[in-house]
C-alpha cells in the first residue's frame, strides 16, 4: 500500500491534548492516533458501532479489574446481570 505524507497544523492546546491522549491510551505517537481516528471517521458504516478495537477491549478489562479490586463492583457476575 502506497503512503502519502501530509503536513498538519494544529492549535497548541489540541496537539498537547492529543499527545496526552496518545500516551494515556497506548498509541505510539500522535500520528498513530490521528491515523486511527481518521480510519474510524471515514470507514465506519453507521453512527453507532458495537465493535471494539483490541486496545479498547484491553482498556475496558483493565477498568473492570481495577473497579473490582477497589470494591466498586463485586465481581464479573455482577457485570453480567447488569441491564443493557
Amino acid at each position: 500500500m502506497a503512503t502519502k505524507q501530509i503536513n498538519l497544523k494544529l492549535p497548541s492546546n489540541l496537539y498537547d491534548s492529543a499527545e496526552s491522549f496518545a500516551h494515556n491510551y497506548g498509541y505510539r505517537n500522535v500520528q498513530e492516533l490521528i491515523t486511527e481516528s481518521m480510519r474510524e471517521k471515514i470507514f465506519e458504516k453507521s453512527d453507532f458501532d458495537n465493535s471494539f478495537t483490541e486496545k479498547e477491549i484491553d482498556l475496558i478489562d483493565s477498568l473492570i479489574s481495577k473497579s473490582i479490586a477497589k470494591g466498586k463492583i463485586a465481581d464479573w457476575k455482577e457485570i453480567a446481570k447488569a441491564p443493557e
